[in-house]
């Protein structure tokens, strides 16, 4: 029964929250801290600030670390899984639709404007991560790692982690 709670204290929140993690918080908090009384609001609130220090979306690492504690490797599972359930359910409704209507105009017109859209949204995000690299280490070193980035990639058609590996080891040694 604990693995259902589990499931219900995560699925919940995920399907009727609207704005991603800090918008399910206090849903998930609700769940966790009002309903079933698996922590105090102190224990949720240290969770939170935890589960913040951490990279990749807070309800996944939260829905984790609290299925973890509340049930074993089991409940850290079937919390975590319930947390992307209904991203997942929806991705697969929206799939099924576009794969039904992939011959329609509407779609294929659609579908012909998304790349454009994603080129424009991953240039756009480029110039900001290289504006706040000048910014911050300034010009010289950025120019160094995009041009060494450049030839490992390129040149070399070495995996994009080399790249990025090399960006982490330059500035910790001389931006450090």
């Amino acid at each position: 029964m604990i693995y259902w709670d589990l499931f219900l204290a995560f699925f919940i929140p995920n399907i009727v929250g609207y704005g991603g993690g800090p918008a399910i918080i206090p849903l998930i908090e609700n769940e966790v801290v009002g309903h079933y009384g698996w922590m105090t609001s102190q224990q949720f609130a240290e969770t939170l600030a935890l589960g913040n220090t951490l990279p990749s979306p807070i309800a996944t690492k939260m829905a984790g670390y609290i299925g973890y504690d509340v049930a074993g490797i089991g409940g850290s599972a079937i919390a975590t899984f319930a947390t992307v359930a209904p991203s997942l359910l929806l991705m697969l409704v929206a799939l099924g639709t576009l794969y039904r209507y992939r011959d329609s105009i509407k779609v294929k017109s659609m579908s012909q404007w998304v790349r454009p859209v994603i080129m424009v949204l991953m240039g756009y995000l480029t110039w900001s991560f290289l504006n706040e690299g000048a910014t911050d280490a300034g010009w010289l070193h950025t120019a160094v790692i995009a041009a060494v980035a450049v030839a490992m990639l390129w040149r070399f058609r070495l995996h994009p982690v080399w790249a990025v590996l090399f960006g982490l080891a330059y500035g910790a040694l001389l931006l450090g």
